[in-house]
């Protein structure tokens, strides 16, 4: 059934594409068209409950507004950019899939990627889309060489044409690892961590951050490390660790590269989660990692607002998570999916604002005042920005959770302090 507010949701995103006066502009071409918009998530392996979730509340979303933009119809196109033989993305099936965006003569803007090492893959290809850029926004990429120095080269290599493309409605991995020091240090009074990663560039961008927190939190770093996710067994990684007496170890990574494992592993040789603490980021939405008796006390850190915390406020991103329970028959199993609509959200408003093209629809969110989404329409609960000059969201959000009674369950925010 579609909402009421329907009509007054595509007002409000055509006017915040404007910067909140003034109207649309009129479309030169293409009046009435059907864009394609997609979504790019693993849909295979550990991620798929959540790659899922998020696409369900997209279409959700879209069924809502009626799939209509201005004069323009929006429909939905799902990639997989993850293998059966992987378990998870793939570096070949994210070329492949620029390639296919690219072709697809009718997208106009992707939604995604999950993993940040395939966004860095995908984007300049995208970048240098003849009929572009082609914009892509991402619910869940927080390496911040994406959008702003981090690594040598970065930003600027992913975006060949010398234009920005892509931008997202999460913060990075230098906020969220500091957040997670922070934590750890002043509500866990820890003094001595190891740290792990997955070698990944997710993985490899918390833990770096993590560490460069540390000190002035009071924490030690015993060790930086990555885990092998071919491994079957962590028993030997874990002793060594012991041997240091660490009070925490720390995973910057992602569940799918054999958390469940090493989750099991640390709690066999250092104790349960009470003895040496445990925090982990890129573990977030894992239903089977809910339910490991040895993951119960595990410290989660999210970078932005959890499903539990949206609820708690009210508003439309609560009406939201009610409606997709009572479609889908529980609430969804990621946060990420929440943050999935509201990246849909700026996509949106840049195509309410364009003339239908490639090139414009990018151009409306690096421009000007760029793409603002109001608190009353916003699937993310609050007002929101995108910095027109390196696609970041202004918000610095960053939530505590921990695993208990088989669920992941909001703790605090967590504000980040100097």
């Amino acid at each position: 059934m579609q909402r009421t507010f329907a009509t007054a949701t595509v007002v409000a995103l055509a006017l915040a594409a404007c910067g909140g006066s003034g109207s649309p502009a009129s479309p030169t071409s293409g009046t009435g068209k059907t864009l394609i918009i997609s979504t790019d998530l693993p849909r295979q392996g550990a991620s798929k409950d959540g790659s899922e979730a998020t696409n369900q509340a997209i279409e959700l979303y879209l069924d809502q507004i009626g799939h209509k933009v201005g004069d323009y119809t929006i429909e939905l196109k799902k990639y997989d950019d993850s293998t059966a033989a992987a378990g998870k993305w793939d570096p070949g099936q994210c070329t492949k899939n620029a390639d296919d965006h690219v072709a697809n003569v009718n997208e106009v803007g992707v939604m995604g990627t999950y993993n940040s090492g395939c966004a860095k893959i995908i984007l300049p290809i995208l970048n240098q889309d003849p009929q572009g850029p082609m914009l892509m926004v991402s619910q869940a990429n927080t390496n911040p060489g994406l959008t702003k120095m981090w690594d040598p080269g970065e930003p600027d290599k992913y975006y060949p044409t010398g234009k920005r493309n892509f931008a997202r409605v999460v913060t990075t991995d230098d906020t969220q690892g500091r957040a997670s020091a922070q934590f750890m240090a002043r509500d866990l009074g820890v003094k001595k961590c190891f740290i792990l990663n997955d070698n990944e560039t997710y993985g490899q961008g918390v833990a770096q951050s993590f560490v460069a927190e540390a000190p002035a939190v009071g924490i030690q770093i015993l060790g930086n490390e990555p885990w092998d996710p071919k491994q079957a067994s962590y028993t030997a990684l874990f002793e060594k660790i012991k041997a240091l007496e660490p009070d925490c170890v720390f995973f910057g990574g992602v569940y799918e590269n054999n958390g469940g494992q090493l989750i099991k592993d640390k709690v066999a040789v250092l104790g349960d989660n009470t003895k040496v603490k445990i925090m982990a980021t890129g573990f977030i939405g894992y239903p089977e990692l809910n339910k490991l008796a040895e993951g119960q006390g595990l410290y989660l850190a999210f970078p932005g607002l959890t499903t539990d915390d949206l609820k708690s406020q009210g508003g439309e991103a609560a009406k939201l998570i009610a409606d997709y329970a009572a479609k889908y028959g529980g609430e969804p199993a990621t946060s990420y999916a929440l943050y999935g609509v509201a990246a849909v959200q700026v996509i949106l408003a840049a195509i309410a604002k364009s003339d239908g093209t490639r090139k414009s629809i990018t151009e409306q969110v690096f421009s000007g005042s760029g793409i603002t989404i109001p608190a009353d329409i916003s699937a993310i609960g609050k007002k929101f920005s995108i910095d027109p000059a390196t696609g970041d969201i202004n918000l610095l959000d960053t939530t505590i959770e921990i695993i208990k009674n088989n669920a992941e369950t909001y703790l605090k925010g967590w504000p980040i302090t100097a």
